[in-house]
């Protein structure tokens, strides 16, 4: 009713650390700065 929902990036991987996690999102930065940007999606995967 509002707009999409909150967005939600899903990390699949296996168990990992905090810098583990923090090496991944910044890989992918620039596929986390366009998933923010486009109103129409709602969930990025991250392999």
């Amino acid at each position: 009713m509002r707009g999409f929902p909150p967005k939600v990036i899903w990390i699949r991987y296996g168990n990992c650390s905090a810098r583990q996690i923090e090496e991944i999102l910044r890989s992918h930065v620039e596929n986390i700065q366009a998933f923010d940007k486009n109103p129409s999606l709602g969930v990025l995967t991250l392999y």
